[in-house]
């Protein structure tokens, strides 16, 4: 896998992750460069709406996304709490 989206909150909010070089190449073609370190340090936050826009896009470029949208981070830190 390229990049990994994760849910947030209410799966309305989703994180990127970039899990190889090229993911974090492709997602720096996406972002300004005043967003590249947040995009290093797994920082980022997206809307849904543009999740998925950038899988489709992704897709396409043949980056490998791995989309975990059957839970939210935040469905999981409640429970360990």
């Amino acid at each position: 896998m390229d990049i990994c989206i994760t849910n947030i909150d209410n799966k309305s909010n989703k994180s990127l992750t970039p899990l190889s070089i090229y993911g974090m190449l492709w997602l720096q073609t996406h972002f300004e460069n005043d967003q590249w370190e947040a995009l290093s340090q797994n920082k980022v936050i997206i809307s849904e709406i543009d999740s998925q826009l950038l899988i489709e896009d992704a897709n396409l470029a043949g980056v490998r996304i791995e989309s975990m949208s059957d839970i939210s981070i935040m469905d999981v830190l409640s429970k360990t709490n």
